[in-house]
């Protein structure tokens, strides 16, 4: 599959909160750094982290770009309540290996009323 596909599988499992199909396509020893926090590295954290995150907020992924380059998918994205976004995903062998996203932590607490770290 062509990482746009798999990248489009996961913005699905994303907006169902599904973490099971989310885990299935990270790589066991994958690593998904959100720059506004610590890198988590292999697929069982990554579940756990997303399991957290879906607990805490509703969060939703509304696609404005999508872009591929060789082994990256590469989008832009906005939520509901106007937070606005980037993911960069690199996939190899139809997994992705490498995820780094960056969005405004501070804006995310906020709307969600979540405590400020």
């Amino acid at each position: 599959m062509r990482p746009k596909e798999i990248l489009c599988q996961w913005i699905d499992a994303f907006n169902n909160a599904d973490t099971e199909t989310i885990a299935d396509l990270y790589d066991d020893n994958a690593t998904n750094h959100q720059v506004a926090n610590d890198p988590v590295v292999g697929k069982s954290e990554i579940k756990n982290m997303f399991e957290q995150e879906f607990s805490q907020a509703k969060m939703v992924c509304i696609v404005e770009n999508i872009f591929e380059d060789g082994q990256w998918a590469i989008m832009e994205w906005r939520d509901p309540l106007g937070l606005r976004g980037c993911g960069f995903f690199q996939i190899v062998n139809d997994k992705i290996i490498f995820q780094r996203g960056y969005w405004d932590k501070l804006s995310f607490l906020k709307q969600n009323n979540l405590p400020l770290e």
